[in-house]
């Protein structure tokens, strides 16, 4: 009984780990006491199976450096710098005024509103990167107008959920960085190769609006007059948009066309934007009626975000900044848009520093504990057992993903992606890189995969977090007075179906086409007219030495070419090498063939140095006694009898020659 348990500890060990997560223990102190566990249960049957179980009490010196390994991880400190960031500009007010201004934009159009919420789901990803914070302020701000303006709620609830969930993947997603961690790839090309497959989700949600708005536009009406506040103005935007955009190609072209590439380009985008936002800061203030009132809110509105999310991605893309100074910048231009916006106090700013903190701890003890889960996990050989499990699955890597793919989507309904991260990820990865997958592309692939996962019911991370701030009962409108009803479970489940489906349809899309994460792998075409460097051949080829150099004359070196004819050497004005052996031309002895004089040795007080022949006799034992030390060598060097056969003396005052 004991060697079966001893054999088949590592699956025990997998699966009563993983129960006790299910069940809800807390996940550090599950890890940790389950790797310290099975670790004195190893010990004691490691002479059960000595072949299997490599534990010995001394391995438990390795923890505290495994620990401090963590503590010194540079690419984990971006975790609370975007948190931080995230949180600031969520309770300084940014999305509220984000929601109310696009909302304003597109709503004359039907589904105008749940564009509103999509675009600002993408934008307020691409500044927090947290999805509670986003589907919160979203179920706060737009549910209610949502429903006063009779949107269904399933389509109402969904779409929240959904947009809410783009923090998982679009870039600074903190999925991502913790992917990237646990993968061991850059961060900079997680967040590169996820931006692609971002964007199409962003456009099939859009997609899937549309299509309501022409076969069900009952489900999105558009806003009524009486309630587009900022009243038109479109064209007058389009028009700042066209201006900016000149600004930007004169700029580039003249004004900073000495610069190098990228900061030429960031160079030229600052100049346009920032007179875009000055014109609409001065047609608000001053009352100069240039702009409409909807085209200057939207300007002042929307530029600072996004100049945000250039100041973090942005420098991240253009090789300017790493992901975690990244982080610092982005935290640092929170705190300057909220005191610029005279929405940060001590209250605010003491909440998120507490938020952040209790984040990152978090995080910390997760990752302590998985690295104690991790060391006995190795050491009874369970990532061989998994690795012999998976590796045997048919279809190759496409059933690998496919398989991981299902067990990530179950275990992300009950686990937070910490946990799958930290766990499940450091045992994939070795397996994915055996089978040929790209680790980047197969972050993308589990990074959508969770994000699929907080949208699953009933355990959806997103459909809570959205449940937690629906009104549960009747409510009346402050605006319109009309009673409202309460928005059911039932709801919000049945809302995410259609955007569940939307994620697993990207989901095939990226393992069929890779090319959508890997595009920044592509190897660049070089420009018309652009010199090209080629490595020098080492060969040669026939009758050339390395490096375009003339041939040394060594053995086995071709004379000529295979048509026969004598290809002649570049002498380069120096005397010859004379290296001698067959087909140099110049060996002892034998004069050239156009019956010139016969080689001679460089001018330079030295004996040829010849390749051909024998070993070199260093002193050994040799058939003939040893002559007296020759004078200096000669220009012409004398006979060594070589011809008779002889050994030729051995002159040690001499530098040897290699015959």
């Amino acid at each position: 009984m004991l060697e079966l348990i001893a054999h088949n500890l590592a699956p025990i060990m997998f699966i009563s780990v993983m129960a006790m997560l299910l069940i809800g223990y807390p996940v550090a102190l599950t890890l940790a006491a389950g790797g310290l566990f099975y670790f004195v249960a190893g010990v004691a049957l490691s002479s059960s199976a000595p072949g299997e179980i490599h534990l010995f009490w001394p391995l438990l010196n390795a923890q505290p450096e495994r620990v401090f390994g963590i503590m010194s991880n540079d690419t984990l400190l971006a975790v609370p710098f975007f948190t931080f960031m995230g949180l600031i500009l969520e309770r300084s007010g940014m999305a509220e005024d984000l929601l109310d201004t696009i909302g304003q934009l597109f709503g004359p159009i039907r589904g105008g509103l749940a564009y509103a919420v999509i675009l600002v789901g993408a934008l307020l990803a691409a500044t927090t990167g947290v999805v509670a914070a986003s589907v919160i302020a979203m179920g706060l701000i737009s549910l209610p107008i949502m429903q006063r303006y009779g949107y269904s709620q399933r389509v109402a609830t969904g779409t929240i959920a959904a947009s809410g969930t783009l923090a998982q993947i679009i870039p600074p997603s903190l999925v991502l960085i913790v992917m990237a961690d646990q993968l061991g790839v850059s961060v900079g090309d997680m967040y590169i190769g996820a931006m692609w497959p971002a964007l199409i989700i962003v456009a099939v949600y859009c997609g899937y609006i549309f299509t309501l708005s022409i076969t069900r536009p009952e489900l999105v009406p558009s806003l009524p007059p009486e309630a587009r506040t900022l009243g038109g103005g479109v064209i007058s935007l389009i028009l700042v948009l066209a201006g900016a955009v000149a600004v930007y190609l004169v700029a580039h072209d003249t004004i900073f066309a000495d610069m190098r590439d990228e900061t030429r380009l960031v160079s030229s985008a600052v100049t346009a934007v920032l007179l875009a936002y000055l014109l609409a800061v001065a047609n608000q203030l001053l009352g100069l009626s240039i702009l409409s009132r909807l085209a200057s809110q939207v300007i002042i509105v929307l530029i600072p975000p996004l100049a945000l999310v250039f100041l973090v991605l942005g420098t991240i893309f253009l090789g300017i900044a790493t992901p975690t100074e990244g982080g610092a910048m982005g935290a640092v231009g929170a705190v300057s848009l909220a005191f610029l916006k005279r929405r940060l106090d001590f209250k605010t700013l003491r909440s998120s520093v507490e938020a952040t903190t209790t984040l990152s701890a978090f995080v910390m003890f997760i990752l302590i504990g998985a690295r104690v889960f991790g060391l006995t996990f190795y050491g009874i050989n369970g990532n061989i057992w998994l690795e012999s499990l998976l590796l045997e699955l048919p279809g190759g890597e496409y059933g690998f993903l496919f398989v991981v793919t299902i067990i990530v989507f179950i275990l992300g309904c009950f686990l937070d992606f910490f946990e799958i991260a930290f766990i499940l990820v450091p045992l994939l990865a070795p397996i994915a890189q055996k089978l040929g997958i790209d680790l980047v592309w197969f972050g993308v692939i589990l990074g959508i995969n969770l994000q699929t996962s907080f949208l699953t019911p009933p355990f959806g991370f997103s459909l809570f977090y959205l449940r937690s701030v629906a009104p549960t009962r009747e409510w009346r409108d402050a605006v319109t007075g009309r009673l409202m009803p309460p928005v059911r479970t039932g709801a919000i489940y049945w809302g995410s179906l259609p955007f569940i489906g939307i994620q697993f349809l990207m989901i095939l899309l990226i393992i069929a086409v890779p090319y959508l994460v890997l595009h920044y792998k592509t190897e660049a075409k070089p420009l018309e007219g652009a010199i090209e460097f080629a490595p020098p051949s080492f060969d040669g080829g026939a009758g050339n030495g390395g490096f375009g150099l003339p041939p040394l004359g060594a053995p086995g070196t071709p004379a000529s070419p295979s048509n026969g004819a004598t290809v002649p050497a570049p002498s380069f004005d120096l005397p010859p090498l004379n290296l001698g052996g067959p087909g140099s031309g110049a060996s002892e002895g034998t004069p050239p063939a156009d019956g010139g004089s016969s080689s001679t040795a460089p001018a330079m007080g030295l004996p040829p140095l010849t390749l051909g022949g024998p070993p070199p006799a260093l002193g050994g034992p040799t058939d003939t006694p040893p002559q007296p030390a020759a004078a200096a060598p000669a220009q012409n060097p004398p006979d060594t009898g070589q011809s008779s056969g002889q050994t030729p003396p051995v002159d040690l005052s001499q530098p040897p020659s290699f015959n």
